[in-house]
């Protein structure tokens, strides 16, 4: 979901935008937007190194990765080897990396390897309603932090469908005031924010 939101967020921010689909999950991110979304693997050399191919060039065009957790350690382990942070700064691309936070073990130990690869200013931790029912480990929420809301299972089912999209909800409910068009409102304004403070990174 976080992953259909950015990418549908940056298509209408920049007009474009190149989605990747590492996820083997099914409805996966392919199947809601296969009109931005390539799929792409880490599970070998060639498809490691077309994908950092791609992520690496600075083109103005937005890039967004649906990474699975079957395939995190092995994308991580493969940035880190590559020194892909260092040669991102070098070349003017700005990583973000939005994490979905959860209370078990795994969560922290995958939240501890991306913070010996990347600054604070690019890790946003994801405060989830629907994954976090209750308080977030300390160590996840000391950063920034982008909070989610948990909607309504009507609403969530209503989502969920594959020809929704939500920049066209926000297009044609004329009702500003429902709960959906507030929501998408808020995280579209989330986004917003980590792109200004890109901005001021750089001025």
């Amino acid at each position: 979901m976080m992953a259909r939101l950015l990418t549908e967020f940056l298509a209408l921010q920049r007009g474009g935008v190149t989605a990747f689909d590492v996820n083997l999950k099914e409805p996966s991110l392919l199947d809601f937007l296969p009109k931005l979304t390539e799929t792409a693997s880490v599970e070998d050399t060639f498809g490691k190194m077309a994908l950092m191919d791609r992520l690496i060039v600075n083109d103005d065009q937005g890039k967004v990765i649906d990474l699975g957790y079957h395939a995190f350690d092995e994308f991580f382990r493969m940035t880190a080897e590559i020194g892909f942070a260092k040669e991102a700064a070098r070349r003017g691309v700005a990583p973000i990396v939005l994490f979905m936070a959860d209370t078990d073990r795994a969560s922290l130990r995958a939240y501890a390897t991306l913070q010996e690869q990347f600054p604070d200013r690019a890790l946003y931790t994801i405060d989830n309603e629907h994954v976090l029912r209750g308080e977030m480990p300390p160590p996840l929420g000391r950063g920034h932090v982008i909070p989610i809301a948990a909607l309504p299972v009507f609403l969530k089912t209503y989502i969920d469908r594959l020809n929704f999209s939500f920049t066209n909800y926000l297009r044609s409910e004329k009702d500003s005031s429902t709960e959906l068009h507030q929501w998408i409102r808020k995280n579209y304004f989330s986004f917003r924010e980590i792109e200004l403070q890109l901005l001021l990174q750089r001025s």
